[in-house]
């Protein structure tokens, strides 16, 4: 693909992008801000080369997630309580919602999410928010298709668990 048709796609791809870096740097704007742009960078200098193995955007959300994965490396070894600031914010948006004060039901949808694992969040997210198949899922986060299905699975599982249990605390 030649240079100009990739920053199209990537151009077009950016909304899209934001989002799952957004998700891969547990709601940090700022971090998924500088994440997408070194993720540009690694691509258009060619560190990165698209071979048409897989969808562009497939392999661009699996750069998105290796350069996220880096960036709290680098981040961890200058701070140690930098993961653990990481872990513990509450900001994720539900993807879809404009609202600056969320709902009750997105809170909880929120709250829900945020105790799965990472691996479960981040197919979830790729599955019912970026729209890809579980295939690609795999692909993006380099799992086996039958680990990303388990994590899909069981993610949908507690889930559904967590929520039924909120609700039904909420109705006593």
């Amino acid at each position: 693909m030649d240079r100009k048709k990739l920053e199209e796609a990537l151009e077009k791809l950016h909304p899209q992008s934001f989002t799952w870096a957004l998700r891969c740097c547990r709601g940090d704007r700022e971090s998924a801000a500088d994440v997408l742009q070194n993720t540009y960078l690694k691509i258009l200098e060619g560190k990165a080369r698209y071979q048409g193995q897989s969808g562009l955007k497939t392999w661009l959300f699996s750069i998105i997630r290796f350069t996220a994965i880096d960036h709290y490396r680098v981040q961890s070894r200058r701070s140690p309580h930098a993961l653990e600031a990481e872990e513990q914010l509450l900001q994720i948006s539900v993807p879809g919602t404009t609202s600056m004060e969320p709902s009750d039901q997105q809170l909880l949808l929120i709250r829900a999410l945020n105790q799965l694992s990472v691996q479960q969040q981040q197919v979830l997210h790729l599955v019912f928010y970026q729209e890809c198949t579980i295939e690609e899922a795999a692909e993006v986060m380099r799992i086996s298709l039958g680990t990303a299905r388990t994590h899909y699975e069981r993610g949908k599982r507690h889930l559904r668990e967590r929520l039924t249990a909120e609700i039904q605390h909420k109705k006593r």
